[in-house]
């Protein structure tokens, strides 16, 4: 039974926030951008490239800078899918960011780091499953997964199916990534394991 407490105790809110969301919140908080609106459409790639750099050397790779092409096109495939949630695309958020709607480019910063974060908290929570679920006993990886259900199940979507650990006993990453989003979820403070 320890081993799910260690597990579920490396997997509570505060803990993700020390270890991963502290670094995330301080390297958006250190970008400053002169003004919310932009010119064109090439002076936002650039800024979301440079922003894209700026977040990823800070947060996660000190020193560490992409090409440009690079820090472009997964700061875009950030955007685009923020936006696609809400039926939109990256020729949206140009939109907004042109126009200063919706927070213009700081909006659009805040996505960037929100997709950043996200990504490093879905690939913690994957190293803390790789501490804890034995690799070389079925039976205890399936255990140690029934009984991470049994108790986050209720912040979990329906699309995870509760009964069958065994599902995701040999390939969590679906797990793991439906628990990552719960931790977005409002509704989430009010709960407990």
């Amino acid at each position: 039974m320890s081993t799910i407490n260690d597990l579920l105790f490396a997997l509570e809110e505060r803990t993700i926030a020390q270890k991963v969301g502290k670094q995330h919140d301080e390297a958006r908080m250190s970008f400053s951008a002169n003004k919310t609106t932009i010119g064109g459409y090439t002076e936002f790639i650039e800024m979301i490239g440079r922003y894209y750099n700026h977040h990823y050397q800070k947060a996660i790779s000190k020193g560490t800078r992409f090409p440009k092409f690079e820090a472009e096109e997964r700061a875009k495939e950030i955007i685009a899918q923020a936006y696609r949630r809400q039926n939109g695309d990256v020729v949206m958020a140009y939109n907004d960011a042109y126009d200063g709607t919706n927070g213009g480019m700081r909006g659009i910063f805040d996505l960037i780091a929100d997709g950043i974060r996200q990504q490093s908290i879905e690939r913690y929570i994957g190293h803390v499953f790789d501490q804890y679920v034995s690799p070389i006993s079925w039976e205890d990886k399936v255990e140690l997964v029934r009984d991470f259900i049994a108790k986050v199940g209720h912040t979990l979507s329906s699309s995870i199916h509760r009964h069958q650990p065994e599902r995701y006993a040999r390939d969590y990453k679906e797990l793991v990534s439906e628990f990552a989003e719960s931790l977005k979820r409002p509704a989430r403070q009010f709960r407990r394991y």
